[in-house]
């Protein structure tokens, strides 16, 4: 585990807000207008960015006439996934996802986590959308892009909408969450593990909280993470562990205690995902890294470069999630090892939930019409 020597504190990073993963908010890449601050020759550059107030978070509606995202993508466990939320408070460093805020004019640094759109209309999407003719049940994820849990869904519900229209038509679901906010909704989770149209996996990175808090600043803590999966399990619920990211250099080594501890608190299933550092992720983390452990900070970038081919990302199909190289190839090995030996490969996948008990409620039946 790390050792807790992260640098100097949060609160002193220049451009660092309190609270949040980023200490920087680079420009949308699609953008051609550029801004830098500058000193103007007074010396007070330094010390504005150094008592910069908390960042508020704000909420936009999101106009989305859909609420089901497709995919085709060969290394990805599911074809279709509902986001009621667009950006993610949890403010982790390292998603995958903060690119595609660059989408809506934002910028995938600190407007990522503090300038959030929300779906309201998300539940009436979906309905409609299933029960439009024709539609064939697979597995549904939540959380595939932003976490259905982060702190804005105590407010808005969004994600228990989605969820109570899922059980109305006996639709299978995946959840992937950072937050012990999903017991809130273990009603109606464990009436869906009872159908086995249900599976909640939980994502736990690291079990240091010290560097939790600077990794994923508003994500529920490890042990609050783990106490989640340990009631998740108690009601019935199927539950597994996403150790995701791991970053060379900085948390890999955790990975054994991490699968362990899960185990220990009810999860039957495992799976992990190496950094990944597209677009302007890559400049983000190097940003972070540098404030938060400059005496590690190149050795890390090392390591990366190490499992992507002697760069910092790897987009290839199948490599994207494992990386390549000895080092990559280790802690696969590592992660096989260990999951066999907890019994963490013997869960079900979700291609075993119950696809067949999908009915479209109110539906009348159509024989007739041919007559």
């Amino acid at each position: 585990m790390p050792d807790g020597s992260l640098g100097i504190g949060f609160s002193t990073l220049p451009g660092a807000r309190r609270g949040r993963g980023a200490v920087s908010n680079p420009p949308n890449r699609f953008e051609r207008a550029r801004s830098n601050a500058f000193d103007d020759g007074w010396n007070t550059l330094a010390e504005a960015l150094a008592d910069l107030p908390p960042l508020a978070t704000s909420l936009t509606r999101d106009a989305s006439k859909s609420a089901i995202a497709w995919n085709d993508s060969p290394d990805i466990g599911f074809d279709r996934a509902v986001n009621p939320y667009r950006g993610c408070e949890h403010g982790c460093i390292y998603c995958y996802a903060r690119p595609t805020h660059a989408w809506i004019g934002l910028s995938p640094g600190l407007d990522f986590e503090s300038r959030l759109l929300f779906k309201p209309d998300v539940a009436a999407q979906l309905e409609q959308e299933l029960r439009k003719p024709g539609y064939v049940p697979r597995p549904l994820a939540l959380g595939s892009n932003t976490d259905p849990y982060q702190p804005v869904e105590r407010t808005l519900g969004l994600t228990r909408q989605v969820l109570e229209v899922l059980e109305r038509f006996n639709h299978p679901v995946t959840i992937v969450t950072k937050s012990a906010g999903v017991l809130r909704d273990l009603d109606i989770l464990t009436r869906l593990a009872a159908r086995n149209l249900v599976q909640v996996c939980l994502s736990v990175t690291t079990l240091d909280n010290r560097l939790a808090r600077i990794m994923e600043p508003r994500a529920a803590t490890p042990l609050r993470r783990l106490a989640a999966m340990h009631e998740l399990s108690r009601a019935g619920v199927p539950v597994g562990v996403l150790t995701a990211p791991m970053i060379p250099g900085v948390n890999d080594a955790e990975l054994e205690k991490i699968l362990e501890a899960s185990h220990a608190h009810g999860a039957r299933a495992a799976g992990y995902v190496l950094l990944r550092l597209p677009l302007e992720i890559r400049q983000m983390f190097e940003d972070w890294l540098n404030a938060h452990m400059p005496d590690r900070a190149a050795r890390v970038l090392a390591l990366v470069r190490e499992t992507r081919a002697g760069k910092t990302y790897d987009s290839r199909w199948g490599v994207r999630q494992t990386g390549s190289g000895p080092y990559a190839d280790l802690l696969a090995q590592r992660f096989r090892v260990a999951v066999k030996r907890l019994g963490l490969d013997k869960a079900r996948e979700n291609g075993s939930l119950d696809c067949t008990a999908f009915t479209v409620p109110g539906a009348e039946p159509r024989q007739l019409e041919l007559l």
